[in-house]
This record gives C-alpha cells, structure tokens and sequence, in this order.
C-alpha cells in the first residue's frame, strides 16, 4: 500500500477527525478549568489605607480577600499618627486578584535617634551648623562667652545638658551652641 492511498483512506481520515475532535474537546476542558481555578473576571478593589491603624487596615483587608505584608518602616512622618499606614503597594484603586499581597508601610513611633558625631567641639559655627543640619537636628540658640577664638564651637547642649561625641538625640531634636566670643578671658 503506497503512501498516498494511505493518507486518502476512509480509516486515516476517520482517525484523524477523532483525533482533532479529542483536541478540541481537551482544549475547551483546559479553558474551562483555567477561567475557574483563576477566577477570570473577577478582581478586588484595594482600598485607601493611608493614616489608617493597623488593627483598621487587617480588618479592611480580611473584608475584601485580600492580605497584608507589612514592611520596614520609614522614617517618621509628623503628618501620620503613630503606628499607621504611609505607604501602600498596590495603590489604593488598583484592581487585584483575591489573596494578593498588600505591602504597606508604617510609621514609626517617632524620629530615628542619631549620634552626636565626634569633632564639633573646636571647630567654626560655619563648620558645625551644616554639618548638624544634615544629620537632621536643628540649631536652636547661640549663647556667646569669652574665649579668643570668636564663632569656635566650644560646648553642645539639648535641653539645658551637656552633650559629647557618641550621645543620642532623636532626628529633628534642637541643640543650642556655646561660642566665643573673640574677646580674652
């Protein structure tokens, strides 16, 4: 039987026809399952959680099938209450699949506390104040006693203490300057 014959013969193309039917049949069985196993068409809206605690936040989430994952916290924002939500990703708006992951980001308790660094003391008001102001304390009131050398820093305090190398002050803390004044003691 040559090749041909073969191929125009009514038990090849009965065989083929089973064939292709058996694939369209799989195949709408496969699309069946995915739109079900995927749930297709059907999303969750992720909602507002900015400001909101995290006792509020579980509760909204638990409500629209969603889960939440929370972050590291960033630095304080005086804008938020203690221990809420400033960031969120997805943003709020955003349709998703349910039990997707919500990453939120919270609000510390307050400010990061940062080392008073080494070598303030005997240096120029010029040198002091910005090299302060970038590690995010502020600089509060200038008080000038009799020295020789005028704008030397010669003490740091906080709140009426004494401050060294090494101590802690919550970012944004206010720390008054002692200088000279260029006139001898």
């Amino acid at each position: 039987m040559s090749i041909i014959k073969f191929l125009t013969s009514k038990t090849f193309l009965k065989q083929m026809l089973l064939a292709v039917a058996a694939l369209v049949v799989l195949c709408l069985i496969l699309l069946k399952w995915l739109d079900i196993k995927t749930n297709h068409g059907d999303f969750e809206t992720v909602p507002n959680l900015k400001g909101k605690s995290i006792n509020v936040v579980q509760v909204e989430l638990e409500d629209n099938n969603l889960v939440m994952k929370i972050q590291d916290s960033a630095n304080y924002n005086p804008d938020y209450p203690k221990f809420s939500v400033i960031e969120q990703e997805p943003l709020a708006g955003t349709k998703v699949k349910e039990d997707r992951k919500i990453y939120i980001t919270l609000n510390p308790s307050g400010y990061r506390k940062m080392n008073i660094p080494q070598g303030l003391i005997d240096k120029t008001y010029r040198q002091v104040k910005p090299t302060l102001e970038a590690l995010g304390f502020k600089v509060g009131k200038i008080t000038y006693i009799d020295n020789i050398a005028k704008d030397m820093v010669l003490k740091l305090t906080h709140k009426g203490q004494t401050l060294k190398a090494g101590d802690k002050l919550p970012k944004t803390s206010v720390i008054d300057l002692i200088l000279g004044n260029g006139k001898r003691p």
